[in-house]
């Protein structure tokens, strides 16, 4: 798999990163055992990028990744984040940006990972209670004293870059983006271009939508949070499935699967932009893979970069959509 520099870093990391949260909660079950030989499997194809999160779990998802990655450290990149603090129980307490929090935050992902050193440290979301100058100040003491490489930021205003950035160069901003979530191109994309960064799109498959496998709220299991998503509900579900539609006759057309279209999309705008698609399955991590290869004409793209304006419903239940962008 070719690879691009992670904005203004050292890192090579691989044009398709690989989401890992799914394999330890919010998508239905999960199996260790068959996680850990997907991720092996994904070494092989080419992804050395690894995106976790102390929050997913809680916790057993950077427990999962060190077990993966014991003995595999020289061939992974890995990106781990910390703000949206949970308990032992799964509870969600807050985000916590306070520099003793982060600092705690680091040490036990660290202890966890099983690592030295934490290649891509980011900020999940941002409380505006605290100033950026302390928290990104923070992190940035954590790259001087050699527990984290560079860092980055997730879901933030653009101002937001801006400020952080001048405290301590960001080398990624995570956000979703996909055929059905453009909103950041207004303001956030611009921003990440003028420094030097790199986006890292998270949900590029539109949570597993635009692979045309979700045709009814059934076809999710029941422990699922999508189906507390407004895009999963009701008279949305049903106007979004016309979105898939399109994107299902353009993949007819190439010979290719409709999931493997979206990425190409994202994939097309530039090396700028790394898009981290989840799965549990080495049949579907192959799939994603092989999107790397698929040319769209500009026809394609054009009928595609218009989907997003038919999206009915927000991202998040609307108890959430408060982290978003600070």
């Amino acid at each position: 798999m070719k690879t691009v520099t992670l904005g203004n870093s050292d890192l090579q990391v691989s044009r398709m990163g690989f989401g890992a949260m799914g394999m330890s909660e919010f998508y239905g079950q999960f199996n260790d055992e068959e996680s850990i030989k997907t991720l092996h499997a994904a070494i092989e194809q080419g992804y050395n990028f690894f995106d976790t999160a102390d929050m997913y779990g809680p916790f057993h998802n950077e427990v999962l990744l060190g077990k993966a990655f014991k003995d595999k450290r020289d061939q992974v990149i890995i990106a781990t984040k910390f703000a949206n603090e949970r308990n032992e129980a799964g509870a969600f307490l807050g985000v916590n940006n306070k520099p003793e929090y982060i600092r705690k935050a680091c040490e036990d992902s660290l202890k966890r990972l099983g690592i030295e050193v934490i290649d891509l440290y980011y900020m999940h979301r941002r409380n505006p209670v605290v100033p950026i100058e302390d928290s990104v100040g923070t992190m940035s003491d954590l790259v001087k004293e050699g527990k984290v490489r560079y860092l980055g930021l997730s879901e933030v205003a653009a101002d937001t870059i801006r400020k952080a950035h001048e405290i301590h160069p960001i080398s990624a901003v995570q956000s979703e983006y996909s055929l059905w979530s453009t909103d950041i191109e207004a303001e956030v994309i611009p921003t990440i271009k003028e420094i030097g960064a790199t986006l890292v799109a998270y949900s590029p498959l539109g949570r597993g939508f635009l692979t045309g496998q979700i045709k009814k709220i059934e076809d999710l299991a029941a422990n699922d949070w999508r189906r507390h998503g407004p895009r999963f509900q009701g008279e949305n579900f049903e106007k979004n499935l016309e979105i898939v539609e399109v994107v299902e006759q353009i993949a007819q057309a190439k010979g290719v699967k409709p999931g493997q279209v979206a990425l190409a999309w994202v994939l097309q705008k530039g090396d700028w932009v790394v898009p981290i698609p989840g799965t549990k399955r080495i049949s579907y991590m192959i799939e994603n893979a092989a999107a790397a290869g698929i040319m769209l004409t500009s026809d394609e793209i054009s009928k595609l970069d218009v989907l997003s304006q038919d999206v009915v419903g927000t991202r998040y239940p609307e108890a959430y959509m408060h982290t978003l962008y600070n």
